[in-house]
C-alpha cells in the first residue's frame, strides 16, 4: 500500500477521490453584546427522537450546496446513537410548521461547548434568519452556569460567508488545520453536481 506525505510548505497533489479543506476553528470566551434581530416567522424546538431518515433529509437540506458530508455516512444505527448522546441537544428552527435549519450543541464538556452544527436551508437564509439563530445559541449555552466558552469549527467547503458571520457574532479564531476525506459524490453519497465551489474530479 503506497502512502502520500502532506508537505505544509508547497502542494500536494491528491488522488481525485478526495477532497482537502482548509478548517478554522473559532471560540467565545464570553457572552458577548447581541444585535437583537426580531423573527416571529421563527420558533426553535428541542427535536427528541428524532429518526435518522428525518434529520438525514434535513442535513442535506441545509449542507448539500456546502458539501456537508458527516453525519450521511453513518449507518442508522450510528446516526440514531450520535443523536441520543445525554450530552448533546438538538435544536430545529421552524417555520410554518416546519424545520428549516439545524442547531446543535455538544455538552460532553459543560466548560466548552461546541457548536456542532449550524445552518439553515437555502430560501430561509437572509433577513437576519442566521443572526436571530446564533443568539437563540449563544444566549442558550451562555445561560448555563458551567459555561467558559463556546467554540466551532468550520472550513473552505462551508460558505464563504461563514467566517466573518462567525467573527461578527463574536468568535474569535485560534486555530487551523487540514482535512483530507473521501470525496463523498465519487460514492454516491453526495450528487456530482453539488458544492461547485469545490470542483469534482471526473
Amino acid at each position: 500500500m503506497s502512502t502520500q506525505t502532506l508537505h505544509l510548505d508547497g502542494y500536494t497533489v491528491l488522488p481525485k477521490d478526495k477532497v482537502a479543506f482548509v478548517v478554522t476553528y473559532l471560540e467565545m470566551n464570553a457572552r458577548p453584546e447581541l444585535k437583537q434581530i426580531e423573527r416571529p416567522d421563527l420558533t426553535l424546538e428541542q427535536a427528541q427522537n428524532m429518526q435518522p431518515d428525518a434529520f438525514r433529509d434535513l442535513f442535506r437540506a441545509v449542507g448539500e450546496k456546502w458539501l456537508w458530508f458527516g453525519r450521511l455516512t453513518c449507518s442508522d444505527q450510528e446516526l440514531s446513537d450520535i443523536l441520543s448522546e445525554p450530552n448533546r441537544e438538538l435544536y430545529l428552527p421552524m417555520k410554518d410548521g416546519r424545520p428549516v435549519g439545524i442547531l446543535e450543541l455538544n455538552f460532553d464538556d459543560p466548560h466548552n461547548v461546541e457548536l456542532a452544527y449550524f445552518g439553515l436551508i437555502p430560501d430561509v437564509v437572509g433577513g437576519g434568519a442566521g443572526r436571530w439563530l446564533m443568539n437563540q445559541a449563544i444566549d442558550m449555552v451562555f445561560s448555563r452556569e458551567k459555561t467558559r466558552r463556546l467554540w466551532l469549527h468550520t472550513c473552505t467547503g462551508d460558505s464563504p460567508q461563514a467566517i466573518s458571520f462567525y467573527q461578527r457574532s463574536g468568535f474569535v479564531p485560534f486555530k487551523r488545520a487540514i482535512e483530507v476525506a473521501d470525496d463523498p459524490r465519487v460514492s454516491g453519497v453526495l450528487p456530482a453536481d453539488c458544492a461547485g465551489h469545490v470542483p469534482y474530479l471526473k
